[in-house]
């Protein structure tokens, strides 16, 4: 086994701790957060790799420390990018302040932004990540989503054995692609969903779709507009996917039902609101729709009152 450590800064303000804390109830052979360190096995210049990450200093001066571990020998190259992918997975580099600023008239999100000063929303490895996740979500609940996608994972991921410990990176477009329908079917996925995800890893296997391409458009209306070519993908998991895996801040998944949730529960006492009341809500945070949801998501799941 080979071992390195970096050191990564962020722009302030940041709070690894808020940050960090979605992945409290992750599973520690994929991707957790726990007693103040956060670990998950990425890819490396085709290498697997594990990255645990703990901070080493504030809000204020973030400073973070990453270990990395892995079965084959790191080169500079390999650590010159984990510095280029840690970041993006807790979107260090985004700059707080003009969403702080641009949304300070809204009552609920200026106080819920300060008592969350720091959090950042994290972002998948990659966007077909982001992409098959989103597929699985689709109309069925958070939790029974989430044991899906782990049996998805340790079944198709690559695994990285560590002194006995396996761990499990997120399974590639070419693994999906190569899974017969029945084999995406066999971790509990119904049969539209394991056809949705074959078609559009096959497509990305094969070099006719490039969702990392995609997120260099300026439009938000045009990604969203190409997602909905695949097969099975509508706006919701444009949506969904174009928040947790492009950095696209600004879109808003309204019909997603634990959003609207902890939207109702912030402005309209707890009653269920529609996708479009939720847009409507949404029209003052300008171009920080998705950010501003994703505090009102974490402030509802640590219970925070503005």
């Amino acid at each position: 086994m080979f071992s390195e450590d970096l050191s990564i800064s962020a722009l302030a303000p940041f709070s690894f701790e808020l940050s960090a804390e979605i992945f409290r109830n992750g599973d520690a052979q994929i991707r957790k957060y726990e007693n103040g360190r956060f670990w998950q096995v990425i890819r490396v210049n085709h290498k697997l790799v594990r990255a645990t990450v703990e901070s080493c200093g504030t809000v204020d001066k973030p400073l973070l420390t990453v270990e990395l571990k892995s079965n084959k020998k790191m080169t500079e190259a390999d650590k010159k990018k984990v510095a280029e992918i840690v970041p993006g997975l807790f979107n260090l580099n985004f700059e707080l302040e003009p969403f702080y600023e641009e949304t300070k008239n809204d009552r609920i999100i200026a106080q819920l932004t300060r008592k969350l000063c720091g959090l950042k929303s994290p972002t998948t490895q990659s966007a077909f990540e982001a992409l098959v996740d989103s597929i699985v979500e689709q109309q069925i609940s958070l939790k029974v989503a989430n044991s899906l996608e782990r049996k998805l994972i340790k079944k198709f991921g690559d695994a990285l054995n560590l002194d006995g410990e396996v761990y499990h990176a997120y399974p590639s477009a070419q693994a999906l692609s190569s899974a017969s329908v029945a084999e995406l079917r066999s971790v509990g996925l119904s049969q539209r969903k394991a056809e949705y995800i074959k078609n559009a890893s096959t497509l990305i296997a094969e070099g006719k779709l490039d969702l990392e391409t995609l997120k260099t458009l300026e439009k938000a209306e045009d990604i969203i507009a190409e997602l909905d070519k695949l097969k099975g993908v509508g706006v919701w998991t444009a949506e969904l996917t174009m928040l947790r895996g492009m950095q696209r801040l600004e879109a808003l998944p309204a019909d997603d039902l634990g959003l609207r949730r902890a939207m109702s529960h912030y402005y309209c006492g707890g009653k269920p609101i529609s996708s479009s009341e939720a847009r409507e809500i949404a029209e003052g945070w300008g171009r920080w729709k998705g950010l501003a949801a994703y505090y009102l998501i974490v402030a509802e799941m640590l219970e925070i009152e503005p």
